[in-house]
């Protein structure tokens, strides 16, 4: 059966977060090395931060994420 976009999303969103979250962390990792820039890098992490917690929130609405072990397939 065929998933419906909704569906997608619930399966994306959760790989989305987590892929921001390593940018994040790079980003303040790096930030150290951006010299005049570093408030500048700081805030596109602070910046992705929020980006996941519109995601987050978006997932909640949707049903929250898909195939994860509280939340298996109906039968």
């Amino acid at each position: 059966m065929p998933v419906n976009e909704q569906e997608k999303l619930r399966i994306l969103i959760p790989h989305w977060i987590e892929h921001n979250e390593e940018h994040a962390g790079e980003f303040r990792r790096w930030s150290e090395h951006a010299g005049e820039a570093v408030a500048d890098v700081l805030e596109a992490a602070a910046a992705m931060a929020q980006v996941n917690n519109s995601l987050a929130k978006a997932l909640e609405k949707l049903g929250g994420p898909l195939g994860s072990d509280h939340n298996h397939h109906h039968a």
